[in-house]
């Protein structure tokens, strides 16, 4: 057998099908915040991965963001003081 028809095989007994596929753009439809106000709208698959990759650039700048606030905060904070313990203690 020709290694094309032994992928062909394999992938099509591994291949996801269109329902599995709108299941999961469903599902993470649910997960971005704005998929509240779109819930019973029909949303384009590809536009719920423009959505969702957006969402995650943005938590990744929130992130950073957050970072750089905290370091900022512990580099003014007295390292014995009872504010940054409290922050050690969220932090571990």
């Amino acid at each position: 057998m020709s290694s094309r028809r032994s992928r062909s095989r394999q992938s099509s007994s591994s291949r996801i099908t269109d329902e599995q596929i709108n299941d999961l753009v469903s599902k993470l439809q649910a997960l971005l915040p704005e998929a509240g106000i779109r819930s019973n709208e029909r949303v384009s698959a590809a536009r719920v991965l423009q959505d969702t990759c957006s969402y995650i650039r943005n938590l990744h700048r929130e992130v950073d963001d957050l970072s750089e606030r905290l370091s900022e905060l512990l580099a003014t904070t007295d390292a014995s003081s009872a504010q940054a313990a409290i922050i050690r203690s969220l932090l571990m």
